[in-house]
């Protein structure tokens, strides 16, 4: 028996608006923001031990012609890495941390990123800078396997930072540029952070950058609350 196309037509229709309005308010399949867990960010506070990053020039001068990183492990913001490679950094009067590891990628500038203590230890008066801003901090000498390479500039305290992307700004109310406050408290050492610069980028992953020298302060391995803020006020709670 043949049906009349007309009807068929009037079928497909109607099963077509029935499924589009059935799945009007279904939102199960929408992807989470980046990062987020349950429906909220899930913070991480992470120690950012001495490290250094380097320009592909200096790879090769320390590493040997034709020489790459080599991703070692990855870290928590997708597409960066530890590299297999370090090397020996060098201040003055010949004081030197023998083993500082390389991140990757490559950058534009080669730079040192050091806590307090480190920067004691070298005998280099390092400045609190954030990373990429290197115009007037003091040098070094790094040396790897193949060569070294003299910076005339770019050791640097890291200064503590937030990364996050445009989900978790709206969710804590700040943008990119901001400061934000960070409340650790752990048994007989709780701590607060101010200036923690907000990084924000559609890729990242909401995470604290901390150094070594601050982290052991505040014990954050036994760390029972953790509180982010912005710096002005409000308050965002999680740990």
């Amino acid at each position: 028996m043949m049906t009349d196309p007309a009807v068929i037509e009037s079928l497909v229709r109607r099963a077509v608006k029935a499924a589009m309005h059935s799945g009007a308010g279904d939102t199960s399949s929408s992807p989470s923001p980046l990062g987020w867990v349950d429906g909220r960010p899930n913070l991480r506070v992470s120690i950012s031990a001495r490290h250094c990053h380097l320009t592909d020039e200096h790879v090769e001068i320390l590493f040997g012609k034709g020489a790459t990183l080599t991703p070692e492990k990855p870290l928590y913001q997708d597409g960066f890495f530890a590299a297999a490679q370090t090397v020996m950094v060098v201040g003055p009067r010949r004081r030197m941390l023998p083993s500082v590891r390389v991140l990757g990628p490559t950058r534009n500038h080669s730079q040192v990123e050091l806590a307090l203590t480190d920067s004691i230890s070298l005998g280099i008066d390092a400045p609190t800078r954030h990373s990429g801003d290197i115009e007037g901090t003091p040098g070094c000498v790094l040396v790897g396997p193949a060569g070294t390479v003299q910076l005339e500039k770019g050791v640097i305290r890291a200064a503590r930072h937030v990364h996050m992307n445009f989900d978790d700004c709206e969710y804590y109310g700040v943008k990119n540029g901001d400061m934000m406050q960070l409340a650790i408290k752990s048994p007989s050492c709780s701590v607060t952070f101010d200036d923690l610069l907000v990084r924000a980028d559609k890729a990242a992953k909401l995470e604290v950058h901390i150094d070594t020298d601050e982290g052991n302060a505040c014990h954050l391995d036994a760390a029972e609350s953790i509180e982010l803020k912005p710096q002005d006020g409000g308050c965002k709670c999680h740990g």
